[in-house]
């Protein structure tokens, strides 16, 4: 049986289905597991034979995508199923990264009593302001280079039923526009590794979701942001704001804040730090 003491990392999937589990938090001791959403499991059909290569471009931005039926609710229920799974094994951390800060807090919404940590990596958290688009259109973020990844972009969201990207461009232009964005201090390779993780389909509604925390439920949990100092995605001035304004919203649980001198996607060496990070927050459940 395992042990009642042993954490188990949740990762909340990010933008276009990412929640990769770094295999070394695994061998300090800790249960990991990501997160599968519906519509961008595998089994659900995103990467179609027109996305591979040699691409059929014209194809692939006609098919409807396996995301036109499916809500952001029933995307933060799938993650706080894994949730309760995992909490009849011992303590919960629930991490979310990017846009995935916006899940996690929805989750914790539903199921306080299963979460032992939020863990804010760099992540979209909404207090004052009701959704991450929200936080995108703020001074803060005027710095962001999230609109260079529109470039991406390789269908009309009307007709696919989702927002479409072709992470398997070779259009050098937007390859170097994306590490920029993503990678600041990656190479090539890194960017491919990670462009390919990514699901080309995401929810059009996910930044238009409210996903404030409740003060009671969401504000009661014990919460990390790691800051990521050279993040292009989410700048920090953003981070800064949301940050102050969680505090002020629950005073007598403000964030542990870390630092990660980091771009939005850590590099190699960076991860590493991360994961000792992420090992030193782990609670214990008495």
């Amino acid at each position: 049986m395992p042990s009642e003491n042993v954490a188990t990392f949740v990762f909340a999937a990010g933008a276009n289905g990412v929640s990769a589990v770094p295999n070394d938090l695994v061998l300090c001791g800790h249960r990991c597991v990501g997160v599968d959403l519906p519509g961008q499991r595998s089994t659900d059909a995103q990467y179609r034979l027109s996305y591979q290569a040699p691409q059929d471009l014209e194809a692939f931005a006609t098919e409807r995508s396996s995301l036109a039926d499916v809500s952001v609710a029933e995307q933060i229920e799938a993650t706080a199923e894994v949730v309760r799974r995992a909490a009849a094994h011992g303590p919960v951390v629930l991490v979310g990264a990017s846009i995935g800060g916006a899940a996690i807090s929805l989750v914790a919404n539903q199921v306080p009593e299963l979460i032992d940590l939020l863990v804010y990596d760099t992540a979209l958290c909404c207090t004052a302001l009701a959704t991450p688009g929200d936080y995108m259109a703020t001074p803060e973020a005027a710095s962001s280079r999230t609109s260079a990844l529109l470039g991406f972009l390789a269908a009309d969201p009307a007709v696919v039923g989702a927002l479409r990207f072709n992470w398997r461009t070779n259009n050098r232009d937007l390859l170097e526009a994306g590490k920029a964005a993503f990678l600041t201090d990656g190479t090539d390779a890194e960017l491919f590794a990670f462009l390919n993780a990514m699901a080309p389909d995401e929810l059009i509604a996910k930044s238009a979701t409210d996903s404030r925390g409740d003060i009671a439920t969401w504000g009661r949990i014990p919460r990390v942001y790691v800051r990521h100092l050279r993040d292009n995605i989410i700048p920090l001035a953003l981070q800064d704001r949301m940050i102050r304004e969680a505090d002020a919203a629950t005073p007598d649980n403000p964030f542990t804040v870390f630092d990660l001198d980091a771009g939005h996607v850590p590099n190699a060496a960076k991860m590493t730090e991360l994961i000792a990070l992420l090992d030193r927050c782990v609670p214990v459940r008495s």
